[in-house]
């Protein structure tokens, strides 16, 4: 049997970026994949009707495109290609147009009324170096190569969303930031909910939020074409129960949850450490309906047709106190629901004429319960007919997105809460996070530093770990 510089465990995004800077690296790399096709979180398929391609997991890209590692790849040779929509967001309102997320930021703030100033003088600082401001935010701790940008940033972004969002007036900048800040799925009074709002409208401001032509599949296909072409191997239909399971080699790296590594690794990590990572915490799950439609989604405000992300939630007390319910086990009535409307953007995800449709909600780990009338009625409410549209729907629960995928524990699909306490130390407290206390076994997953998105940095920083301990070097992005 070959044995092989690295084994990765686990094909999505991280695990992908990992394979590729070692095999750029001069490194023999095999990925190890446990279904029956690869990527994880950026998956597409016919979940309804035939022709109808839906994206599983995840749907708009704003780390993919900007990610500091992945936009050093010649992704699109491979057909990769990001279609970008005239704005990132819209956040319709009851009473009122609905707020667009657009690329100017004088044009967002010019939709924002008594806003408009405030608006620009907390994001237009950031606009001078946005991308050294992502580079350092998508780091493990360090040194930055950009230190006074990024103190400004964390001055502003360690405090609540409720914090952020008190420096504004009136309601359309309000509900646009809560939108935006909903995305930590953390109570907007915990700290670090407002830098993740203040990075999300920074982003929106470098590239619009793309869409992957015929779907978020089409990310993983082209890492995995690079990585063939560089040396690399997949395997899938391989999954792993334990260390017996896995060919020779020199180090291996794991793109999974923490306790899928403290079940397969047990043997040969110590006991302190398998304790820590099987109490890492995950948070809320999701609730994730897709739909065939027989036409665009109807917004009341046809603006939203110009976003490919629609937040729905109305007002930010409505957002707050529905993310802040599901913390303490409740579903709230009027949950804040993320819409994303590929086909819009993209024609080749639906026959002609026709469309698909992507929506999902938080609610606790776990959840079983069944929110389809909850969340079409949240769209009924923004999109009235929107019922009438539908051709087929397809649901997926907590147990749905954690049988498709084995590190969304409780159907988390962030790779863990990013709060104070656990942002810097994931999955566990150690100087350098993508080791662990057995010198050839690493993580790489979205259970490390920086975290949840599509960006591929933590498979990155992970590849640099098992570099620098095997003695090796690779090109920096």
């Amino acid at each position: 049997m070959r044995e092989y510089d690295v084994v990765i465990i686990g094909s999505g995004p991280n695990g992908l970026a990992a394979a590729i800077a070692l095999a750029e690296a001069g490194r023999s790399v095999l990925v190890l994949e446990g279904a029956t096709e690869i990527g994880g979180g950026t998956r597409t398929t016919e979940l309804t009707l035939p022709g109808f391609l839906h994206d599983v997991c995840s749907g708009a890209h704003p780390m993919g495109i900007l990610s500091p590692y992945l936009k050093t790849l010649p992704l699109e040779k491979h057909g990769l290609k990001w279609i970008l929509p005239e704005a990132s967001v819209a956040h319709p309102l009851d009473d009122g147009p609905a707020v667009l997320l657009t690329h100017s930021v004088q044009e967002t703030a010019g939709r924002l009324g008594a806003d408009a100033k405030r608006y620009a003088h907390l994001i237009e600082p950031f606009m001078k170096n946005p991308e050294g401001l992502l580079a350092d935010s998508l780091a493990p701790l360090g040194v930055p190569d950009h230190p006074f940008q990024l103190m400004r940033f964390g001055l502003a972004g360690i405090r609540s969303a409720n914090a952020v969002a008190n420096r504004f007036k009136e309601e359309a900048a309000k509900a646009l930031f809560a939108g935006c800040a909903a995305h930590s799925i953390l109570p907007f009074s915990r700290m670090l909910s407002g830098a993740v709002g203040l990075m999300f409208l920074i982003t929106a401001h470098m590239k619009a939020w793309p869409v992957a032509a015929g779907g978020s599949a089409s990310i993983s296909q082209a890492l995995s074409l690079y990585l063939k072409q560089l040396g690399g191997a997949i395997e899938t239909n391989r999954m792993i129960h334990s260390m017996r399971d896995l060919p020779p080699a020199r180090a291996y790296m794991f793109d999974t949850d923490p306790l899928q590594l403290a079940k397969i690794a047990e043997s040969v990590l110590p006991a302190g450490y398998v304790k820590r990572l099987r109490s890492y915490r995950y948070g809320p799950g999701v609730f994730k309906m897709d739909w065939a439609l027989n036409g665009p989604i109807p917004w009341r405000d046809p603006a939203c047709l110009k976003a490919c992300t629609v937040h729905l939630g109305g007002t930010f007390a409505e957002i707050a106190a529905g993310e802040d319910a599901i913390w303490r086990g409740h579903h709230p009535e009027k949950p804040f629901v993320l819409v994303v409307q590929q086909s819009q953007f993209d024609s080749s995800r639906a026959p002609p004429g026709k469309h698909t449709g992507y929506a999902y909600c938080h609610v606790p780990s776990g959840s079983d319960v069944d929110l389809t009338d909850i969340v079409e009625s949240q769209m009924e409410r923004f999109a009235p007919g929107f019922r009438d549209l539908i051709l087929a729907r397809n649901v997926m629960r907590t147990k749905d997105l954690y049988a498709h995928n084995p590190n969304y524990f409780g159907g988390a699909i962030t790779g863990g809460v990013a709060d104070l306490f656990q942002l810097f130390t994931r999955p566990v407290l150690r100087l350098d996070p993508y080791s662990t206390p057995n010198n050839r076994i690493f993580i790489c997953s979205a259970s490390t530093p920086p975290g949840a998105g599509v960006h591929g940095m933590c498979g990155y920083h992970a590849a640099q770990s098992v570099l620098r301990k095997t003695q090796g070097s690779s090109r920096r992005p």
